[in-house]
C-alpha cells in the first residue's frame, strides 16, 4: 500500500450482485430477490448504524421486487429518498460487447430516468462483472456526468512495487486512470480481490482476527492510498444483518483502522482527497479484455454460445434503433404521429432484460434461455406495430402524383432507407392489386372468384421521374388480411397480392423514395447483361467471383486488382469446453471443407442478381468421446480435460447461397445447415493473406484496432474476441471486411495468413463456472442460418464505405403500399442530409424530456473529422451539441443551411434539434 504510515480507512460497503438468471431460472433467483429487500428494509429499519446499501447498480430490481411487492413501494421510495439505498445508474447489468451501441445508451438513459423518479440517481460507473470492458466507456462515463468506472475484470493488477506499470493493461494498484480512445478519462477502481473481498464479515472475536490480518493485507497490497474498499456481498448474497455488530468488533480489535459503513459516493470522496498529487497512478487504455493475462479466463467464448440468441438479439436491437425510432421520429416531425415514448421505452426495457451478461451471453441454464426467447419476440413485436404505423403514416404525406397519369390501376409504394448513408441494393415489397372486404356485402365465394381473375401481367415498374426499373414479380394468389382501423370494429377482406423484387438505387440516407407498379399494355421486361460470367462464376463492375470445386472462393475487387483466395471453407473442430469458454481437445487437427467436392448450381440469374447455390454433403464427429462425460461429471477445470472426439460420425449438410447484385460492393453468403452433432465449433474461415500485425473489428462507438499476436504469457492456443457488425484485415495495398448479422465471435488466425475465422455454431454441454450444470438445449442441434457479407476495399474501410456497407448490412429496408395522392414529402425525400469522411451515423430519435429530435454519430477513427448536417428546410429553430443522455451542452451554430462540427478523435457527437413553431 502507498501512503501506509497514513491512517487507513476501511470502507465496508454492503451490495449484492444479482445475477436475474443464471444456474436457476428468472423466478426462482426472483423469489430469493423479494427475501432479500425485504430483509434488506427489515434491517435499515431495525439499525440505524447499517448505514446504506448499493442495489447492484440496476434500476431492474426495484421493478422485479415491486411487481410481487406493490404493498411496500411507499416504503422502499423512503430508504432510497434518506440514501439509504443507493441506485442506477444502469436499467440492468449488461454484457456490453454483445450487445449494440445504442443499446448500450439506451441503459443508461433508461436507468437515470429510473432512478430520478426516486430523487436520486448513483453516479457510480458500476461494471462489477462485465465480461471484459468496452473501450468507449469513459467517454459514455464522462458525458453521462459519471467520473469513475468500478469494475473487477480486464485488468491484471501487479502489486505495490514502487513501480508504475509500463503496460495499457496493467495497474500497480487497485486504483488507476482508465482513458478512452478520445482521451476521456475516468477514475478506475479494480475488484483487485473480486467484488466479494468484505463478505461476511465475522462477529466472534477470534474469527474476525483472523479474518481481518488476511483482508486487510491483501487490500493494502494493491490499494494507492489509505482508503481501503470492502464490498460486503456477492451473487445472490443475503443481506449480513449483524454487520453492525462485525464492525464494532473490528474497531475494538484494530484501533489503528477507521472502518465505516461506506457507500460508494463517501468511498469515492475520501479515495479522490487522499489520492492527491503524490500518487502516481497508472494509466489503462481503452478496451479491457484482460489482453495480459494466461487467456483461460477471459470468458470471450460466451460469445457463441447460444449463437441463435445473439442472432435474435441483432433483430430485435435493429428493429427497435435502425428502424422503429427513426420512422417513428420521421411521422412525428412531419406532425403526423406522437412519438409513441412509452411504447418504446416498453419495447427497450423488454429486450434488455435479456441483455444482463448471463443472459445475452448465452451461459445460463437452458430454462433461461427458452424465456429469452419469449421477451425477443415480445420487444420485437411491439417494435413492428411502431413501424407499421409509422411508415403509413410518412407515406400518406408523400407526394405520389407524379403516377397519376398512369390511371388508376397504378400501385405506388414508398421504400424507407433507415441507415445513415444513401443505399443500393435489392428490395421485397409485397402489393396488394385488388381487395374485396368483407363489408361489402359480396359472398365469400363472389370474393374469391373475382380475386383470383385478376390479371396480373402487363406491368412496369417505375419511379417518380418514369423510369423504368428492372424487376420479377411473384404471384402470390388469394390472400386473406384485415385491417384494425383505430374508430371502427376489424375488417377482414379477401386480396390478390403479388411479391415485386427490384434493385432501389440511391435511396437517400435517412430518407425514402418512391415508386409505382403500373399497368402499361406494352411494357417489355428491362434488359440487362447477366452477372454470370462462366459455369462457376460471376461478376459486376466492382467484384468477379471464381467458385472452385471445393465451393470456395475466389473474389476480385476490380479496382484494386487484388484478389482474395481461399474464402469461405468451413471447419469443425471439438469443443470440450463449456457456455463460458471453448476447449479443443488436446492434438486434434480441425476438419474442413477444403478439397471436399461441393454440388454447385445457378438459383438465380435475373438483372438485378445473380446466385449460386453451393452444397456440401460432409461428415463430422458425433460428439466428444466417453471420457468427456466423466470429466463433466467431475467437475474437472475444463483446460486440464483430456476427453477427445468420439469415433462415431454423423452427416452435416452445408447450403450455401453467395450471390452478387448488379451495383452490390459485397458478396453475400447465406449458409444453412441441420446440426446433429455435439461437442464441436463450426466457423467459415477468410484468409486475407494481407500482411499487418493488427485488425480491425466493430465494437461499441469505436472500430477497434487489435493485435493479430496475443500477449507473451497467453497460453491459451485460441484468441477469439468479440465484434459487432464486422471484422476487417487491411494494409496499404488493400483491405477485406467480414460483416455478419449476430456472429459476434471471430479469430484472427496466427497461420501466415491473417485469415479471419467467424464462428457459426458451438454446441457444448454445460454452463460451466463453479459447479456442475448440464445444458443439453446448448448443444444447439437442428436447423441454423447464417448471413455474411464479403466486402474487399482498397485499405482503409472507414474511407472506402465498407464499413458503412456493412452497417447498412444489418438493417433491412422498409416498405409500404399507398395510394396516388398529393404531398408535402417529395417522392425522394432525405429528413436529415449529412457528411462526413471517417463519421459513422448511429441513430434518430426523439428525446423523451424535450421532444427534440436527437442524432447521434461517431467517429471511426482516431484523428479529427468534420461533420456537416442540414436538417429538412424550416425544421430547426436551435441546433445544440448534447450528451448521451440528451442535456444540453451548446449551441451549434448555423453556416448557411448547413451545421458543422469539429469531431474530436473516437468522439461521440449527439446533436438536438429543436423544431421550428
Amino acid at each position: 500500500m502507498a501512503n501506509d504510515n497514513k491512517r487507513r480507512t476501511a470502507h465496508i460497503i454492503s451490495h449484492t450482485h444479482w445475477d436475474r438468471e443464471w444456474y436457476l431460472p428468472y423466478e426462482k433467483h426472483h423469489v430469493k430477490l423479494i427475501e432479500l429487500v425485504d430483509t434488506l428494509m427489515d434491517t435499515l429499519e431495525k439499525d440505524d448504524e447499517y448505514r446504506s446499501f448499493y442495489l447492484d447498480g440496476q434500476t431492474i430490481i426495484m421493478e422485479d421486487y415491486l411487481q410481487v411487492r406493490p404493498d411496500q413501494r411507499e416504503r422502499l421510495e423512503k430508504w432510497i429518498h434518506e440514501g439509504r439505498i443507493h441506485i442506477g445508474p444502469w436499467y440492468v447489468l449488461q454484457d456490453a460487447f454483445l450487445t449494440s451501441s445504442e443499446a448500450n445508451v439506451r441503459n443508461l438513459q433508461i436507468g437515470h430516468q429510473d432512478a430520478a423518479h426516486y430523487g436520486t440517481i448513483a453516479k457510480v460507473g458500476y461494471f462489477p462483472d462485465t465480461f471484459g470492458n468496452i473501450g468507449q466507456a469513459p467517454q459514455l462515463m464522462k458525458q453521462a456526468g459519471i467520473d469513475n468506472a468500478v469494475f473487477g475484470r480486464g485488468v491484471k493488477p501487479t502489486g505495490f512495487n514502487n513501480t508504475v506499470t509500463d503496460s495499457a493493461y496493467e495497474s500497480s494498484f487497485s486504483e488507476l486512470i482508465w482513458e478512452g480512445p478520445d482521451g476521456s478519462r475516468v477514475l478506475g477502481i479494480l475488484f483487485a480481490n473480486w467484488y466479494s473481498n468484505g463478505n461476511e464479515v465475522p462477529v466472534d472475536e477470534a474469527e474476525a482476527k483472523e479474518y481481518w490480518d488476511r483482508k486487510l493485507a491483501d487490500a493494502g497490497k494493491y490499494a494507492s492510498t489509505p482508503q481501503l474498499l470492502f464490498m460486503n456481498g456477492c451473487d445472490h448474497q443475503p443481506i449480513q444483518t449483524d454487520l453492525s455488530e462485525a464492525i464494532r468488533v473490528a474497531r475494538k480489535l484494530y484501533p489503528d483502522t477507521d472502518f465505516v459503513h461506506s457507500n460508494f459516493p463517501d468511498y469515492l470522496a475520501s479515495l479522490n482527497k487522499s489520492i492527491g498529487t503524490e500518487t502516481e497512478l497508472s494509466v489503462v487504455k481503452g478496451e479491457l479484455r484482460s489482453q495480459r493475462t494466461d487467456g483461460w479466463s477471459t470468458l470471450v467464448n460466451t460469445a457463441s454460445a447460444r449463437v441463435y440468441l445473439k442472432q435474435m438479439n441483432q433483430v430485435g436491437q435493429t428493429i427497435l434503433e435502425k428502424v422503429a425510432e427513426p420512422l417513428a421520429a420521421f411521422a412525428h416531425v412531419t406532425g403526423k404521429a406522437a412519438y409513441p415514448q412509452h411504447l418504446l421505452k416498453y419495447a427497450w426495457k423488454t429486450l434488455m432484460q435479456n441483455h444482463p451478461h448471463d443472459s445475452i451471453c448465452g451461459c445460463s441454464v437452458d430454462e433461461v434461455h427458452r424465456e429469452m426467447v419469449t421477451r425477443f419476440d415480445k420487444s420485437r413485436h411491439v417494435a413492428e406495430t411502431i413501424v407499421d404505423a409509422s411508415k403509413h403514416a410518412v407515406a400518406g404525406i408523400v407526394d405520389t402524383n407524379a403516377f397519376a397519369g398512369y390511371g388508376q390501376d397504378a400501385l405506388p409504394f414508398v421504400v424507407y432507407n433507415t441507415t445513415g448513408w444513401a443505399h443500393s441494393g435489392i428490395v421485397d415489397v409485397e402489393l396488394d392489386v385488388a381487395r374485396i372486404y368483407y363489408r361489402d356485402g359480396i359472398s365469400p365465394n363472389e370474393m374469391i372468384a373475382r380475386m383470383k381473375a385478376i390479371d396480373v401481367t402487363g406491368r412496369a415498374l417505375v419511379d417518380a421521374d418514369g423510369a423504368a426499373i428492372a424487376y420479377t414479380m411473384e404471384d402470390l394468389g388469394l390472400k386473406f388480411d384485415y385491417e384494425l382501423p383505430d374508430d371502427k370494429f376489424r375488417q377482414p377482406y379477401w386480396a390478390r397480392r403479388v411479391k415485386l423484387t427490384f434493385e432501389a438505387a440511391a435511396v437517400p440516407a435517412l430518407g425514402l423514395q418512391a415508386y409505382a407498379w403500373v399497368l402499361e399494355a406494352a411494357a417489355k421486361p428491362v434488359s440487362a447483361n447477366s452477372l454470370i460470367t462462366g459455369a462457376r462464376s460471376l461478376a459486376n463492375g466492382n467484384l468477379s467471383i471464381e467458385i472452385a470445386e471445393d465451393g470456395s472462393l475466389a473474389v476480385t475487387d476490380v479496382a484494386s486488382g487484388r484478389t482474395y483466395r481461399d474464402l469461405l471453407v468451413f471447419e469443425d473442430t471439438g469443443d470440450i469446453g463449456n457456455e463460458y469458454m471453448y476447449k479443443q481437445p488436446d492434438g486434434e487437427q480441425p476438419l474442413t471443407t477444403k478439397g471436399l467436392p461441393a454440388e454447385i448450381s445457378v438459383i438465380e440469374d435475373n438483372a438485378y442478381r445473380a446466385a449460386f447455390e453451393i452444397v456440401h454433403h460432409w461428415s463430422v464427429p458425433a460428439s466428444a468421446d466417453e471420457l468427456f462425460e466423466q470429466e463433466k461429471q467431475e467437475a474437472v477445470y475444463y483446460p486440464e480435460r483430456k476427453a477427445g472426439r468420439s469415433s462415431e460420425f454423423v452427416p452435416f449438410t452445408i447450403r450455401t447461397v453467395v450471390s452478387l447484385e448488379r451495383s452490390g460492393k459485397g458478396v453475400g453468403i447465406r449458409t444453412t445447415f441441420n446440426n446433429g452433432a455435439k461437442d464441436h465449433r463450426v466457423r467459415a474461415l477468410f484468409p486475407t493473406d494481407l500482411v499487418t500485425t493488427v485488425h480491425r473489428a466493430d465494437a461499441i462507438f469505436e472500430v477497434a484496432v487489435r493485435d493479430n499476436e496475443p500477449a507473451a504469457e497467453w497460453e491459451n492456443p485460441s484468441n477469439a474476441q468479440h465484434q459487432q457488425a464486422f471484422t476487417d484485415v487491411s494494409n496499404d495495398e488493400g483491405g477485406l471486411t467480414i460483416a455478419n448479422k449476430g456472429l459476434n465471435e471471430y479469430e484472427v488466425l496466427r497461420d501466415g495468413r491473417n485469415t479471419i475465422a467467424v464462428t457459426l455454431l458451438r454446441s457444448v454441454a454445460e454452463l460451466g463456472d463453479w459447479g456442475v450444470f448440464p445444458t443439453p438445449e446448448a448443444q444447439c442441434l437442428g436447423e441454423h442460418t447464417v448471413e455474411l457479407l464479403i466486402l474487399p476495399h482498397q485499405g482503409d474501410g472507414a474511407v472506402s464505405g465498407a464499413f458503412a456497407s456493412a452497417y447498412q448490412f444489418q438493417t433491412p429496408w422498409t416498405t409500404v403500399q399507398t395510394g396516388v395522392h398529393g404531398g408535402t414529402l417529395a417522392p425522394v425525400h432525405a429528413f436529415v442530409a449529412w457528411e462526413g469522411e471517417g463519421v459513422a451515423f448511429s441513430s434518430v430519435k426523439i428525446a423523451e424530456a424535450t421532444g427534440d429530435l436527437m442524432l447521434r454519430w461517431f467517429n471511426l477513427r482516431p484523428e479529427a473529422a468534420e461533420l456537416t448536417f442540414r436538417p429538412a428546410a424550416d425544421a430547426a429553430a436551435n441546433v445544440y451539441k448534447s450528451d448521451v443522455l440528451e442535456r444540453a451542452v451548446e449551441d451549434v451554430q448555423p453556416a448557411g443551411s448547413a451545421f458543422t462540427a469539429k469531431l474530436g478523435p473516437s468522439e461521440i457527437y449527439t446533436v438536438g434539434i429543436t423544431a421550428a413553431k
